[in-house]
Formats: structure tokens, sequence, C-alpha cells
């Protein structure tokens, strides 16, 4: 299933990140194992957030999907189910 994440880091767990050169590495860590279709970063509500858009396979990818978020960045987690338009369509024509 695709999956919307939506990490919003930590002020002073990136700040600390940053300072220490760490950043670039836990980033692509996460990068390297998700592979997501489509990887955003910027301010979102005036904090560093992170969006990826990827395909959780199963339920139980949950905790080491969120794991290096919580205890590398202290992030605030959201994973929402997503549809792209093929995948809408596809819904939409099985109401008929």
């Amino acid at each position: 299933m695709r999956v919307l994440l939506r990490a919003t880091l930590d002020t002073a767990k990136a700040n600390e990140l940053i300072r220490e050169g760490r950043m670039p590495e836990v980033v692509k860590g996460v990068l390297d194992r998700l592979q997501p279709e489509a990887a955003y970063f910027g301010p979102v509500g005036g904090q560093r957030t992170i969006l990826l858009v990827f395909d959780m396979q199963d339920s139980s990818q949950l905790p080491p999907t969120g794991e290096p978020f919580f205890t590398e960045m202290n992030a605030r987690l959201e994973v929402t189910p997503i549809m792209n338009a093929e995948d809408l369509q596809k819904g939409l024509a099985q109401l008929h």
C-alpha cells in the first residue's frame, strides 16, 4: 500500500544532528531503507519536515520504519494511506 510519511523533526535534536554533521547520513539511511518513490524536505508549520511516499507491504513494517525518526530525530510521525491518480481511478471504477 502506498503511504505518505510525514516526519516533523524536533528542532533541538535536528540542530544537534546538523552541528555533528550526522544529518546527511541519517537521512540517507532512511532513504536507502525505504526507497521512496518521492521525497520532499522543507518547513511545514515552521518546523523541519520530511515527506516520503513509499510502498508499505505490511503493517508490521511500521515499527522499523518509524524508529529511526523517533530515536535519531525525536520526530513526530504520521503515516497515511494515499493514492495516485491511477489508484483513484481503479478505486472509483469499483463503485459501479
